[in-house]
């Protein structure tokens, strides 16, 4: 993907994230990844004042490719996104999480996630506004 813009999040790893065999859980792997959407969708999209994520976005479909086994580590964990599909009402976040903190540390986990914006208090989903988009378009492949 060399010239995509990403995110880039700093994943903090927790001692309940791993699993008896003393790597990172497949289940909790996914639970990192939300962690790092949030940072995109919550945390920075609504400090530029763009609050419409905030106020309803659903996962509609996830795709998760484990490549290694994360041993737990006191340091965070690189997840890169990017986005490579815009349409209507919906969108797909691709992920790589990286297996430490650089980007030259290996690739672990290879993921997206459709997402669907919604409108809670109607119960049904809704087109994506200018501004949105455009937040959007800054990180597409």
């Amino acid at each position: 993907m060399g010239d995509v813009p990403r995110f880039v999040a700093q994943v903090p790893l927790r001692w309940t994230d791993q699993d008896s065999y003393r790597h990172v859980n497949h289940a909790r792997a996914v639970t990192l990844l939300e962690e790092a959407r949030i940072g995109l969708f919550f945390d920075t999209a609504a400090a530029e004042g763009i609050q419409g994520f905030t106020g309803g976005l659903l996962v509609a479909g996830l795709n998760v490719d484990y490549r290694r086994q994360i041993p737990y580590r006191s340091h965070p964990l690189r997840v890169g996104m990017w986005v490579d599909e815009v349409r209507a009402a919906s969108f797909r976040i691709c992920y790589e999480m990286h297996d430490g903190p650089a980007a030259a540390d290996p690739v672990a986990v290879v993921a997206w996630t459709r997402m669907a914006i919604f409108d809670l208090d109607a119960q049904r989903p809704r087109r994506l506004t200018a501004d949105e988009r455009a937040f959007l378009g800054r990180w597409a492949a």
